[in-house]
């Protein structure tokens, strides 16, 4: 994935002209579907990318992907703006600029949690609320996963810092430790 200038132009773009047509929050929901739909489905870039593909398919690919409907006319307009610079093949790239710029514009933080064993309902309401708390005010995407690799305890990704205090990663520092010595 290449957040490179030309993408980050094109979302900061894109930001800018959904915002001014009150569009902002529904284009960062088609970006996050549109991701998905490129994880979902891998062989989506090789198409998008694809030169023997006429840019109509490629563009009804991508409002598809998108769950665009026919009154988004901000994300056909752009479509239409990518198809003319010949840039349809970054549009995932783009997407992933987009929704960082929308994240860091609306203080939301994407919050991971790994977990040695799936988390009680209690248990996992209250990690979320000191999440909250330590997020001053911002909102946040939740997602948990369980690796049960871990042995035991928990890891918190929250944008680019991360907790760990997992049992695997207690023995790795103990192990370090008596190596060092």
């Amino acid at each position: 994935m290449n957040e490179g200038l030309i993408p980050s132009r094109y979302a900061k773009a894109l930001f800018e002209f959904a915002g001014e047509n009150n569009a902002d929050k529904r284009i960062y929901d088609m970006m996050h579907k549109l991701d998905g739909s490129f994880v979902a489905e891998p062989s989506l870039q090789q198409v998008i990318a694809n030169p023997f593909v006429a840019d109509a398919d490629k563009v009804k690919l991508l409002t598809t992907a998108a769950g665009a409907s026919t009154d988004d006319k901000v994300y056909a307009r752009f479509l239409q703006l990518l198809v003319d610079n010949n840039r349809l093949a970054a549009m995932r790239d783009i997407a992933l600029a987009y929704m960082k710029i929308y994240r860091r514009e609306h203080k939301i933080y994407l919050v991971n949690v790994t977990s040695a064993a799936p988390f009680a309902p209690a248990e996992e309401e209250r990690l979320k609320k000191l999440i909250e708390r330590h997020l001053n005010g911002g909102t946040m995407e939740y997602n948990h996963s369980v690796d049960p690799d871990l042995i035991g305890g928990f890891v918190v990704n929250i944008n680019n810092e991360k907790l760990d205090a997992s049992i695997a990663n207690e023995l790795k520092q103990l192990r370090l430790k008596l190596l060092s010595k």
